[in-house]
């Protein structure tokens, strides 16, 4: 048998396995059960119903903006014309570069979170595809990835825009805080990401998108939202 440790122990002794938490309680709950030292993202989890009445299995993929940011580091690079190499430099990216980037990235020496490209740059990066595609990182104009606004795409992610998708079980999941954010900035994004989740619902689906949602610390354990919360 696994042994456990001393905080997960303690941990389950916290646990609302089985019930559901009243909104306006969660944030506390998962706080007070995050207890390592260094500042733990706060992550909401949603099981999304994935049948449509008619179609195939509905597929989420989009991006929010959540209005008080995650809270969460992002190096980002971007791939653009060697003239807009100066505005990639002062919009806040972490790396930038042309052809030269392209070439490191064939290598496979790349080290950030997130890759943005400008329109006309992307014939010359969809060639790298597979070296980018399984890390989730090729640009998406859907995504905001794909931009001839460098400075904007940028910001945006700095600033707080997060991708989501789901699983093949319908899972989604994504950061929406840090613990140290203030539980009314918590429950501001957390209201913003839910609700935007809930217009991605296509026309052909019956019934409620958001089946369940939990809350949980980076290294916590999760609690049920309460329904209709």
């Amino acid at each position: 048998m696994k042994n456990r440790s001393k905080r997960y122990k303690e941990l389950t002794k916290l646990s609302t396995k089985g019930k559901k938490v009243e909104l306006k309680d969660i944030f506390d709950l998962a706080k007070k059960t995050s207890t390592t030292k260094f500042d733990e993202s706060i992550d909401i989890s949603l099981r999304i119903n994935l049948k449509q009445s008619k179609g195939g299995d509905f597929n989420l993929r989009t991006v929010v903006k959540l209005p008080n940011g995650s809270g969460k580091k992002i190096k980002i690079a971007v791939v653009c014309e060697q003239d807009k190499v100066e505005e990639a430099k002062n919009s806040g990216a972490d790396i930038y570069g042309s052809e030269d980037l392209i070439e490191k990235i064939s290598l496979g020496k790349f080290d950030f979170n997130k890759l943005i490209c400008t329109p006309g740059m992307m014939s010359k990066l969809g060639k790298h595809g597979k070296v980018l595609g399984p890390k989730g990182l090729m640009p998406n104009p859907k995504l905001g990835t794909v931009s001839s606004d460098v400075k904007k795409a940028v910001q945006d992610i700095k600033n707080g825009l997060v991708e989501v998708k789901n699983d093949k079980d319908g899972n989604v999941a994504s950061t929406i805080g840090r613990k140290s954010f203030s539980n009314e900035n918590l429950l501001n994004n957390y209201n913003f990401f839910v609700d935007s989740i809930k217009k991605e619902k296509p026309d052909a689906m019956k019934g409620e998108l958001i089946k369940n949602i939990y809350i949980t610390s980076s290294m916590g354990i999760s609690h049920k939202v309460g329904k209709g919360k």
